[in-house]
């Protein structure tokens, strides 16, 4: 919202000295967002004065039409002899009244003016465009004043070209400071000065001669006052002052009555719209569109209607979409003349609206036919539904004044009951909030000035005015007292944290997890936790996977992924992707964070969901029927591998990345958590179906890691034989977390035996693993698979699996016996659960 000095001191008796940047500092102060204060006119140097155009001589020979001027500016040159100026324009004719430059003026730029040579002829000065005066971007042509301004008369006081125009970011909770009235009440309450309230008018009541109004649809607008005026001069113009506040607020002035309702919007902050009345069929009708309707808007597009727009219509149909833009049918006429008449016609008969629409409708509206305008800014962020008659009031009395109307004696006004709306609040809630002492009195005064009615002693019942809508529980209320009394009050309290007992064990875990797996030399990285269909189709994820049940955010940062992530893996491997691209070839990356699964129970409890209190702690109740509606969300951990695991160097030929060192991340991870995995053979989307490992707990699947399905490479464009291991991390450790203990050592020697064992090659390693260790009992220190044979010498199906045993007592040397019985204990055990038989 841009905000005239000038405009502003209408309403609010400023200070004599007051710039506009301290008026800057002290709206700052009370919470508005002052982004610049434009200097209008700082280095304009006069003089520039009236001039009027006595003779025009066309000059030939040129590349572009020039025309010699004389131009009577009075005494201003002091002379009192015309000035001869060359210019280019051609939209002025002799006895006009045009805008004029002297020699030794300045114009903004800076842009020294003086007597110089040009065409052949020596031009005293310059008539003046809008643009060259820094009212606008208007280049076409001249400014052609009004004929009763006097030669010589002083044009920047004239013009008003000196100002300062404070431009303020308005928040969509204070849409009441969309207009001039709204931040005139900030600058009054910040300076402690009375306000003149322009809408304080004398408005008839309304009675049943006023224009025809039907209401169809009362929720979608509560408020409709219409008032008519006849007898308008069409070919009235908007006078010099108008047209230059509504160009400083940033608004193009178009014609009389259109300038108008914007002056009046921009002043009161309530939109307008003006009709010819002759173009109106009937009664002006308040609806929702039907299907299929079209409505050509004063931009000259046709739209097509959606059924939840709300529309303003006559007997002919729909004439405007209803608080965005009128229709192009009734718009008011530019006046031309008739030869063969010999009269002006144009709009005569002027309908004026004023209503109040719903804020969700309008938002709405502009965003599906993608038609933004001032009007719906200001019916987004809520209007003063008592603003109307006003309004309605100060644009008939302008079109009286400047047109020369006359104002019709019936006044339409259409209300729906609006129950008033009070908030109940402790009068040392803001000192509570705030951690300062302002006293009942403070609190009262505070809210008064925002316009408040405030009755009470400890206890006090607030009702907000009309214009705040956006107040409506004790903290609003609260915030105001805080922000005109000053933020900078406010006192520097720490907050007293009460003792802790340090990190919790799922904390722990993370760090040990991202510690275990950085120090294997994997990367983390963090990804944002969205997704799209076609992630979850490269995948190769099947329709009825669990995978595809996403959550759908109601307003997501893309488009191309509007849903919650159901598995790190999209994330991951697009990372991987970026990497590769790049140039790096051998790469290993890791990532932690939640997913977000749903089995339909969110959805039932989502209706019984309440929504909380902003005076009082939830209850645990309340907390937990929320907590029923939000989605699962697992802690999980990924890997993705790619390249080479191992690099070459001088030590000889790298190693690439397989299926072994995911499920090794995955043990890397489960290892962190003090637990074990066993590993077994699994067909699961995305991994190849002959290298995939299903990642157990004891009988619980937490996971699954090994090579990525070739399919799945070549969508997402990934290198080949890229690998991923994805775990649960709640299933991990469901057996809660446990304590990771240091190794025993014993001074005692070691004893190495080793065993090749014969297998059906069905038999999975990690079997024949624990029995072993079942069989050696407490004397065994560690085992190791150190080879893995298939062929002729152990027959078809077969695999020969060979393993290190080291067996260590913590109190004494074994006796080669000891060791011996060990090995054997275990051998029997194998044989007996997988039917191995030893090999040799």
């Amino acid at each position: 919202m841009r905000v005239p000095l000038s405009w502003l001191r209408e309403y609010v008796d400023l200070p004599a000295g007051e710039t506009g940047r301290d008026l800057a500092t002290r709206l700052v102060r009370a919470g508005l967002e002052v982004e610049t204060v434009e200097q209008l006119g700082a280095d304009l140097k006069g003089p520039l004065v009236v001039g009027k155009v006595l003779a025009i001589e066309e000059l030939t020979g040129f590349k572009k039409p020039i025309r010699y001027c004389q131009v009577d500016v009075g005494a201003a040159n002091g002379t009192g002899e015309p000035q001869n100026i060359v210019c280019g324009a051609r939209n002025f004719e002799v006895g006009d009244k045009v805008v004029v430059v002297l020699p030794g003026a300045v114009l903004p730029g800076p842009f020294p003016i003086a007597a110089r040579q040009t065409y052949g002829h020596t031009s005293e000065g310059m008539i003046c465009s809008a643009r060259e005066l820094g009212m606008g971007d208007d280049h076409d042509g001249i400014i052609v004043l009004p004929p009763e301004f006097e030669p010589g008369t002083d044009a920047i006081e004239l013009l008003e070209l000196v100002d300062e125009v404070l431009d303020i970011a308005v928040t969509a909770d204070r849409g009441y400071c969309l207009s001039v009235r709204g931040v005139a009440r900030e600058a009054a309450i910040a300076y402690g000065l009375p306000l003149s309230d322009p809408a304080l008018l004398d408005v008839p009541p309304a009675n049943s001669y006023g224009p025809l109004v039907k209401v169809e649809d009362p929720v979608g607008c509560d408020r409709f006052v219409a008032r008519g005026v006849v007898g308008i001069e069409p070919t009235a113009l908007s006078p010099l002052w108008l047209q230059r506040r509504i160009q400083k607020a940033g608004m193009r002035p178009i014609s009389l009555a259109v300038d108008i309702t914007n002056y009046v919007m921009l002043e009161l902050g309530q939109p307008l719209h003006a009709y010819d009345r002759s173009r109106i069929d009937g009664a002006i009708t308040v609806r929702r569109a039907l299907a299929g309707e079209k409505l050509r808007t004063l931009d000259g597009v046709d739209r097509t209607l959606d059924a939840e727009d709300l529309l303003i219509c006559d007997n002919s149909g729909p004439i405007g979409l209803a608080g965005v833009m009128g229709g192009a049918g009734t718009e008011i006429a530019t006046a031309f003349y008739d030869p063969e008449t010999g009269r002006v016609h144009g709009t005569t008969e002027v309908v004026i609206e004023a209503a109040h629409f719903d804020p969700i409708a309008i938002a709405r509206s502009v965003r599906r036919h993608k038609l933004p305008s001032e009007a719906a800014k200001r019916f987004e962020r809520g209007v003063d539904p008592e603003a109307g008659k006003a309004a309605a009031q100060r644009a008939v009395d302008l079109l009286v004044a400047v047109a020369g109307g006359t104002a019709e004696a019936g006044v339409t006004d259409i209300a729906a009951a609006h129950p008033l709306h009070s908030i109940t609040i402790s009068a040392d809630h803001p000192d509570r909030v705030a951690g300062q002492v302002y006293g009942r009195e403070t609190v009262v005064r505070r809210l008064q000035e925002v316009g408040c009615h405030v009755v009470g002693g400890d206890v006090l019942v607030v009702t907000p005015p009309s214009w705040r809508p956006d107040l409506t529980d004790p903290n609003d209320l609260a915030e105001e007292v805080i922000r005109l009394e000053g933020y900078e009050e406010l006192p520097s309290t720490l907050p007293q944290v009460p003792a802790g007992r340090g990190l919790t064990d799922a904390q722990r875990l993370r760090r040990r997890t991202g510690l275990a797996l950085a120090g294997a030399g994997y990367v983390e990285v963090l990804n944002y936790p969205f997704l799209g269909v076609p992630e979850l189709d490269a995948l190769g994820l099947d329709p009825d996977d669990d995978r595809r049940r996403t959550v759908e955010l109601a307003n997501p940062i893309s488009d191309e992924a509007p849903a919650l992530r159901t598995t790190l893996l999209p994330g991951l491997l697009a990372a991987l992707r970026r990497n590769t691209g790049r140039g790096a070839t051998d790469v290993a990356l890791f990532e932690q964070g939640l997913v977000f699964r749903v089995d339909g129970t969110e959805e039932k409890a989502l209706f019984q969901a309440p929504r909380l209190p902003v005076d009082r702690r939830p209850t645990d109740e309340e907390i937990a029927l929320l907590n029923a509606a939000l989605p699962r969300q697992p802690h999980r951990v990924a890997t993705v591998l790619a390249g080479n695991r191992e690099p070459d160097g001088w030590w000889g030929k790298g190693r690439a990345a397989t299926w072994a060192d995911a499920v090794e991340s995955a043990r890397t991870v489960a290892e962190a958590a003090g637990v074990e995995l066993t590993v077994r053979q699994d067909q699961h989307a995305p991994w190849h179906p002959g290298r995939c490992a299903a990642l157990y707990v004891g009988d619980r699947l937490v996971g699954h890691a090994g090579e990525l399905h070739p399919r799945v490479v070549k969508a997402l464009h990934l290198p080949e034989r890229s690998c991923a291991m994805e775990l649960d991390v709640d299933l991990l450790t469901a057996d809660g977390v446990r304590q990771v203990e240091g190794p025993k050592i014993s001074g005692f020697p070691v004893a190495t035996q080793d065993v090749a064992l014969v297998v059906d090659a069905s038999v999975p390693a990690a079997e024949v693993e624990r029995a072993l260790r079942s069989g050696a009992g407490p004397l065994l220190e560690s085992l190791r698979l150190f080879d893995v044979y298939t062929g002729e010498q152990v027959g078809p199906d077969k695999k020969s699996l060979a393993y290190a045993l080291r067996f260590r007592a913590a109190d004494r040397t074994l006796t080669a016996e000891e060791a011996s019985a060990a090995r054997g204990a275990a051998i029997a055990e194998a044989v007996a659960r997988t039917g191995a038989a030893l090999r040799g």
